[in-house]
């Protein structure tokens, strides 16, 4: 038996004053009756109350015990199993740049991508899972965690605007590797998701895959973005402004990285093609580790609290009336 508040045990200490202070007074409280000679009361019968009669303070002394104990919450630990639980190594690396806006996917690319690997990320409560953006350059948002309101929380602040535009893809995958590469994790994965064609940043994309490959990270691409012509966003002198302009994806790329990795491509023309890619990837990705022992502790303090009344029940009926003091 174990205690989940072992530090409240030093309450016992306090017992000892009052066993202390019981004794003591009972040395004064002892009525006196002075007679000749103790004769006559040598063959006087003696009543049993007078062998019991500290018996409700044991009874006090015993259920505060037990009461002390209760706080300390005590639990069993004698219960062991296997368990297998999954878990792998994760960087989601998001496209955050201006084309994100575009209205294909709804309520636009962007939102619609964070909304559905939020959804993946609550359904895998024990990966490690981190977040980097991308657009003309590329930072890390999250680094790995399992603590996933964290990584959710940042995840809802990421939008257009944070990072110069662009499209950065080789320098967002460069990034999300240097997070995997020191990783102890049997299977590191990177999901990488764009809506455009790398024009920016200072690594290709083919390179940067080489490097994935080489630390054996397994990348899957996916590019966002309707088959023919999207409502697009266009910046100008008034702010930002739409029309129909036709949707460039450099799936080639996307196709060519995910090859070199042992990943897959997908291609997410609405909100529900992307929401079922996601759950094709949580399909694939499943690495079982295999805990061999696991303590589960159960609350024993019921008993201990049960009997604590029971003792204080009895001892309070006994003083007043077995024990009863007549002053």
């Amino acid at each position: 038996m174990t205690f989940h508040n072992p530090s409240y045990l030093f309450l016992l200490l306090l017992l000892i004053p009052l066993v202390v202070w019981y004794i003591l007074r009972q040395g004064k409280s002892e009525a006196y009756l002075k007679v000749p000679s103790f004769k006559s009361f040598e063959k006087a019968p003696v009543s049993a109350k007078l062998y019991f009669r500290h018996l409700p303070f044991v009874l006090r002394i015993v259920s505060l015990l037990l009461v002390i104990i209760v706080i300390a919450r005590p639990q069993s630990s004698n219960q062991w199993q296997d368990q297998t639980t999954e878990g792998i190594d994760i960087i989601i690396a998001e496209d955050v740049s201006g084309s994100m806006l575009a209205k294909d996917l709804k309520p636009n690319r962007l939102k619609a991508a964070k909304n559905v690997a939020i959804d993946f990320i609550k359904g895998r409560p024990n990966d490690n899972i981190g977040l980097v953006v991308f657009a003309g350059e590329s930072f890390t948002q999250c680094p790995l965690t399992t603590d996933h309101n964290v990584l959710i929380s940042l995840f809802n602040s990421v939008d257009f605007g944070m990072i110069e535009d662009g499209t950065a893809i080789g320098s967002g995958l460069a990034n999300a590797i240097s997070r995997l590469k020191d990783s102890k994790s049997k299977s590191k994965v990177i999901i990488l998701l764009t809506d455009g064609s790398n024009n920016a940043g200072d690594i290709a994309p083919e390179t940067a895959a080489e490097i994935a490959r080489s630390f054996g990270i397994r990348v899957y691409t996916i590019g966002i973005g309707t088959d023919g012509k999207a409502l697009s966003p266009i910046m100008t002198p008034l702010g930002i402004q739409y029309e129909l302009k036709e949707v460039v994806i450099d799936e080639q790329v996307l196709k060519n990285i995910a090859n070199l990795t042992g990943g897959t491509y997908f291609r997410a023309t609405d909100n529900n093609k992307l929401q079922e890619i996601y759950q094709q990837i949580d399909q694939m990705e499943k690495t079982k580790i295999e805990v061999k022992e696991y303590s589960k502790k159960n609350e024993v303090y019921f008993i201990f609290a049960l009997s604590a009344l029971l003792l204080l029940f009895i001892e309070i009926a006994l003083r007043y009336t077995v024990f009863r003091k007549i002053p």
